[in-house]
């Protein structure tokens, strides 16, 4: 069998070439063939001779690649991914197409990333590390706030959200929740409440939700005029959670005080390759960019070993259940 890796990194490779290893004789009939190159309309040739695709966030798999992808007789789709909002689902199902996720690993690498990112921008220690390298120790304009005892909003209760009000609770923060239906664990770190109240009197918004359609751009003019004037959003989910230009506007106006985000809804053309040497054509990016208040990380929340590790076992299990035809936990089917 063979599966072509789309959006394949050198640690890609590594994980999955491990993890294929550890499986010893019951993979022993698979193959996989990396792409560096992400998964489009002009790129889905690369397909050809494959029996599966093995793809990421980025990787676009709409009707028409997925029809391309059918036509070069492509049976199965294994996402390296939890979330699945890059593939039409009802067009994968129509077409016969085996469809599996990863749907988590290391809830806690994502989680402690949004507390770098947090303790980065709070204290400054991106700026102050420069600084101390040029010789200036100067202390002005590196005041930070103390997190214990401020109010942390968490929107979105899943693995990630609750691995991340564990433990901003942990540090003496008060932990407020939202989530379309109750979760227990909640009671027992802070408080679920609804999203106007989380808005209103949180000191930092952190969103931890699946990209969907009643949670597109759920982070717009309106629901950043109710947010508390100076507060903080932290976005380490999906970029389009958020609309971009409402946000710069909200900068703009000193009304939001600070920004972090490790997605961003434009992407697709800049994550995950090195950029450095040509032109970033993404104005509303490059505008981002210039505020000292932002702080912007490229989609690495999942980047730990642990994770990585789990990805590719996962991702190979499923494999394993589309080659044997057994039952599938992890499998998306158009509901």
């Amino acid at each position: 069998m063979k599966i072509t890796v789309f959006s394949a990194q050198p640690y890609d490779r590594t994980f999955l070439d491990d993890a294929l290893e550890r499986a010893g004789d019951r993979l022993t009939t698979v193959e996989l063939i990396y792409q560096q190159a992400t998964l489009s309309p002009q790129t889905a040739v690369l397909a050809q001779g494959s029996d599966a695709v093995c793809v990421f966030v980025n990787d676009r798999l709409d009707a028409p690649v997925l029809e391309r992808l059918a036509a070069l007789r492509v049976r199965a789709i294994f996402l390296r991914c939890a979330g699945f909002n890059n593939v039409d689902v009802a067009a994968a199902t129509r077409l016969g197409f085996f469809v599996a996720r990863v749907p988590a690993y290391s809830p806690e690498a994502v989680a402690e990333h949004t507390l770098a990112l947090v303790m980065t921008l709070n204290r400054h220690t991106h700026r102050a590390w420069l600084r101390v390298r040029d010789g200036n120790f100067a202390l002005d304009g590196l005041l930070g706030i103390t997190l214990c005892g401020k109010t942390v909003g968490i929107v979105g209760a899943g693995r990630i959200g609750l691995a991340t009000a564990r433990i901003f609770h942990g540090i003496g923060c008060r932990v407020l929740g939202y989530n379309p239906t109750p979760v227990p664990e909640l009671a027992r770190l802070g408080e679920q409440v609804t999203l106007d109240a989380l808005l209103r009197e949180s000191d930092i918004v952190s969103l931890h939700c699946p990209l969907a359609d009643d949670t597109h751009h759920m982070i717009n003019r309106d629901t950043l005029a109710r947010m508390k004037r100076g507060a903080m959003l932290v976005n380490t989910s999906r970029g389009a959670l958020v609309d971009t230009r409402a946000v710069v506007d909200a900068l703009k106006s000193r009304h939001l005080g600070f920004l972090a985000i490790d997605v961003y809804e434009q992407e697709e053309n800049l994550f995950f390759h090195d950029r450095s040497s040509s032109i970033i054509d993404d104005d509303m990016f490059q505008l981002l960019l210039t505020f000292p208040n932002v702080l912007v990380t490229g989609h690495q929340g999942f980047f730990t070993v642990e994770a990585m590790r789990e990805i590719a076992h996962v991702t190979l299990d499923n494999v394993r259940c589309f080659v044997d035809g057994g039952e599938c936990g992890n499998r998306v089917i158009d509901a």
